[in-house]
């Protein structure tokens, strides 16, 4: 008997899903920082055995939208709710409700397995973690309570055994050997994107998208352009900072990174340029995958 299906990890921005994803996964597939928000697309990491074939999905963090950017990340949270075979809803021990009420109410009402994680227990006492679990056991009275911390990998071994509990019999989705559905230069510009939201403060990383203009694998190197968009002019000058400082250290960062990644030489060249008001800009935002087309 194969057991095959998607596992869709939802919750509020910040609370380790990303860092759930990968322990699972076990590769460094969603962008881990510890601002809010740095996951904007929906991302699959796959893991299949012999008789087993398990569908990551990590999603953009449970937010009221302010930008159409918001909208369209909203968007990719509902549809993980719609075609899970199992949703990993995933919370921690510092919060006790969910930022957008419509979310919570669908997952209150739907009929896929949901199990509940409560992260970052190593950094709280066994009467907080229990008093947690009766918290959400009445908000969700028919999800399956696991407590967990995702950096320190204790009881990820008990959420994967559960989720091989609830998926459903069927055949692989995806041959056996692939590990995600996005291509490498997709991890290119979250990898960039991240060494961003290290570098600089305050709203200039959530006003930043980067696009990989070209991609060229030479025999002993691959050469990368990225495009760091802007939503203002005033931002430009803070990214590249005094004498090209700022930008330099990103570039230098996010290429060696890179080059761990892909296990090969890297050459990066990055440029700045402003798309104004893009998180508002539907067309932008339908170019950049985050609407429909």
């Amino acid at each position: 008997m194969h057991k095959s299906g998607f596992v869709n990890i939802i919750g509020n921005p910040n609370v380790g899903k990303s860092t759930l994803m990968n322990a699972l996964v076990g590769e460094r597939l969603s962008i881990i920082t510890s601002k809010a928000q740095t996951t904007r697309h929906r991302i699959m990491g796959i893991v299949s055995g012999d008789d087993f074939q398990i569908v990551y999905s990590d999603t953009p963090g449970v937010l009221k939208p302010q930008y159409k950017l918001h909208e369209g990340m909203m968007q990719f949270v509902k549809t993980a709710l719609s075609d899970a075979d199992v949703i990993l809803f995933v919370t921690d021990i510092f919060e006790k409700e969910v930022n957008n009420p419509e979310i919570l109410e669908r997952v209150q009402k739907t009929n896929i397995p949901v199990i509940l994680i409560i992260n970052k227990i190593d950094q709280a006492n066994a009467e907080k973690i229990e008093e947690l679990k009766k918290h959400w056991q009445t908000i969700l009275p028919k999800a399956e309570i696991i407590a967990i911390s995702a950096l320190q990998k204790i009881n990820t071994d008990l959420v994967i055994e559960k989720i091989k509990e609830y998926l459903p019999e069927g055949e692989p989705y995806f041959p056996k050997d692939q590990l995600t559905d996005k291509p490498e230069r997709f991890f290119v510009a979250e990898i960039i994107r991240e060494k961003i939201f290290l570098n600089y403060k305050k709203e200039v990383p959530y006003s930043c998208e980067v696009i990989i203009e070209s991609y060229k694998e030479e025999p002993n190197i691959v050469k990368i352009n990225a495009v760091i968009f802007v939503a203002r002019e005033s931002q430009k000058p803070i990214i590249i900072g005094d004498k090209g400082k700022a930008i330099k250290k990103v570039g230098t960062e996010a290429r060696l990174e890179i080059e761990e990644f892909l296990q090969q030489k890297v050459f990066l060249d990055l440029t700045v340029k402003v798309s104004k008001d893009w998180r508002n800009n539907e067309n932008i935002l339908k170019r950049y995958g985050y609407l429909n087309t």
